[in-house]
C-alpha cells in the first residue's frame, strides 16, 4: 500500500514512513493512495470474531508488505489487553433504535486511546527498524495528550510534547498529562485556543530545519495510523448488529473531523453505512459548512465539550480531497483561502458528494445538559458531554437503520459538567483514584512559535 498526500506536492510513502512522517512535507496529509474494498463475503467472515481478530482483518490491507502479519497481530493483541472490557468497545442498547458505543475503556478514559495505544507500538517498531529517535509534538483539544503520554510515557525512542490550552480542559483531562512523573513527557500549557496549538504543531512540521533537527513525529490525527485504527469499531459495531445484510448509521461528535472520517473511509471499503452524521456542539463550523457548502471560520466559544471546541478541523482535508476526484491543486486552494481570509467555498460537485454521504446537527449548551439528565432518567445510563451532543442529533435525526452514537468519553472525565446536568458526581475508576493527589508539572508559553521551539529544544 502506498500513500500520498492530499496537497499532491510530496512524495508518495510506505506505511513505514507515513507513520513517523505524520505530516506530509508540502503541509498535506497522507492518505492511501486507493481505498482497499472488501466484499460481503469478507465482512461476513468477520462474525463471532474477536475486536483484536477482526482488528487485523480491517487493517491489514493498510500495512501490507510493510510487516510480517504475526508481528502485526501481536502489536494488536498487545494494545487492547489493557482495555478494562473484554469486548474492548461495547455496545449499549438505549432504546428501540438507538444504541451506544463505548469507546471510553482504555487506560485514560477516551476514544483515543483505541488508536494510540497501537500508534506507539508502530511508532517504536518503525522507529527501531530506522534506528533513529523522535521527538513527538502533538496539540490536543484534552483527550489526545493524555492518550499520547499514556501510550508513549515507557518508550525509549521518544520524547512527548503536548500543548493543550491553557485553562481550557478539564481538570481531569489536564492531570492525567501533568501528573505522569516521566522525564520523557513534557506538557505545554499554551495561552490561546486549540486551533492556536495544532497550529504551531503544523507550524513546527513546516519549519524544515527545527523538523530535522529535532526529529519530530505526530500523533496526532494528522497521523493516518490514527484513522486507521478507528476504522475497526464502526466494524465490529456495525457487524454485532447485522452488516452486512443490514446497514447501520452513526452519529459521531466531532470537531477535528479524525473519527468520523474513519466511518467515512469503512465505507468506501464496503461497509453498508446508511448514514454518517456530524455532531456539533456550539462550534458549528462543520455543520454550517455541510448546509452552506461555505467553511468559514467565526471563533471558537469555550463549552462543557471541550474537545469539541475547534474551528480548524485538520482531518476534514482528507476528506476534501477524496471528494474532489483527489485533486490536491484544488485542496491547496481551499486551504490557501483558509488560511489568507479564514473561509473558502467548495465546489457543487463536491459539495453533493459530501451531502449524499453525511448529514450534520447542533447541539447548543442547553440541550447538552438536558440530554445528560433525560438519558439517565429513561436508560440508567449517564454519559458525558461529547456524547451528550451526539446522542442529542442522533435523536433528531430519522434513522430506518440503527443508529449507533460514539460515546467517545466516561462521565468521570467532566465531573463537573456531569454532576451540574444530572445531580451525580462520576467517579473515576481505581486507576486513576489518586489523581488529584499526584504532583503536576507543566509549562505555561505564550502563542508565539518561538517561544514553543526554544522550549523544545531546551528540552532535548
Amino acid at each position: 500500500m502506498q500513500y500520498v498526500s492530499t496537497r499532491a506536492g510530496a512524495p508518495e510513502l510506505g506505511f513505514e514512513d507515513v507513520i513517523i512522517t505524520g505530516l506530509a512535507a508540502d503541509g498535506g496529509l497522507y492518505v492511501p493512495k486507493t481505498w482497499p474494498e472488501f466484499s460481503k463475503e469478507k465482512w461476513r467472515s468477520m462474525r463471532g470474531k474477536t475486536y483484536a481478530e477482526i482488528a487485523f482483518e480491517v487493517m491489514e490491507p493498510f500495512v501490507e508488505g510493510a510487516m510480517p502479519g504475526d508481528t502485526f497481530k501481536k502489536m494488536i493483541d498487545d494494545a487492547y489487553a489493557s482495555f478494562s472490557h473484554r469486548a474492548v468497545v461495547p455496545l449499549t442498547q438505549l432504546d428501540a433504535n438507538q444504541w451506544l458505543l463505548e469507546l471510553y475503556h482504555g487506560p485514560t478514559l477516551a476514544f483515543k486511546d483505541v488508536a494510540m495505544q497501537l500508534l506507539a507500538r508502530l511508532m517504536d517498531w518503525a522507529l527501531e527498524r530506522a534506528d533513529r529517535s523522535a521527538s513527538i509534538v502533538a496539540a490536543t483539544s484534552g483527550d489526545t495528550g493524555g492518550a499520547a503520554i499514556e501510550a508513549f510515557k515507557n518508550s525509549q525512542r521518544t520524547k512527548v510534547f503536548v500543548l493543550h490550552p491553557h485553562e481550557r480542559v478539564s481538570s481531569v483531562q489536564r492531570r492525567q498529562m501533568t501528573t505522569t512523573g516521566s522525564d520523557r513527557v513534557f506538557n505545554i500549557a499554551l495561552e490561546g485556543n486549540f486551533d492556536d496549538c495544532q497550529d504551531l504543531v503544523k507550524a513546527m512540521f513546516a519549519h524544515e530545519t527545527f523538523r530535522t533537527e529535532q526529529n519530530l513525529a505526530g500523533v496526532n490525527s494528522i497521523n493516518w495510523a490514527r484513522i486507521m485504527a478507528q476504522t475497526v469499531y464502526y466494524a465490529t459495531s456495525a457487524i454485532a448488529l447485522g452488516a452486512p445484510d443490514r446497514s447501520v448509521s452513526f452519529t459521531v461528535p466531532t470537531g477535528n473531523f479524525g473519527d468520523i472520517f474513519a466511518g467515512y473511509v469503512v465505507k468506501q471499503m464496503g461497509l453498508p453505512i446508511d448514514q454518517l452524521v456530524i455532531a456539533t456542539n456550539s462550534n458549528d463550523i462543520l455543520d454550517r459548512t455541510l448546509k452552506t457548502g461555505r467553511y468559514e471560520i467565526t471563533g471558537v466559544e469555550a463549552t462543557t465539550s471541550p474537545s469539541m471546541d475547534i474551528q480548524v478541523s485538520s482531518n476534514f482535508e482528507r476528506l476534501l480531497f477524496d471528494v474532489s476526484n483527489r485533486n490536491g491543486n484544488e485542496v491547496v486552494r481551499m486551504m490557501s483561502g483558509l488560511k489568507q481570509s479564514g473561509a473558502f467555498e467548495i465546489a457543487a460537485e463536491p459539495l453533493a458528494i459530501l451531502r449524499k454521504t453525511f448529514t450534520s446537527g447542533r447541539t447548543d449548551e442547553d440541550a447538552v445538559k438536558n440530554i445528560i439528565a433525560d438519558t439517565l432518567k429513561t436508560s440508567g445510563k449517564l454519559i458525558d458531554p461529547h456524547t451528550a451532543v451526539a446522542y442529542s442529533v442522533a435523536r433528531q435525526t430519522a434513522s430506518e437503520s440503527p443508529m449507533i452514537t460514539l460515546s467517545t468519553a466516561h462521565p468521570a472525565k467532566f465531573p463537573d459538567a456531569v454532576q451540574a446536568a444530572s445531580g451525580i458526581h462520576p467517579q473515576l475508576p481505581p486507576h486513576m483514584a489518586d489523581l488529584f493527589d499526584r504532583t503536576e508539572k507543566f509549562e505555561v508559553l505564550p502563542n508565539d512559535l518561538t517561544a514553543v521551539e526554544g522550549f523544545i529544544s531546551k528540552c532535548q
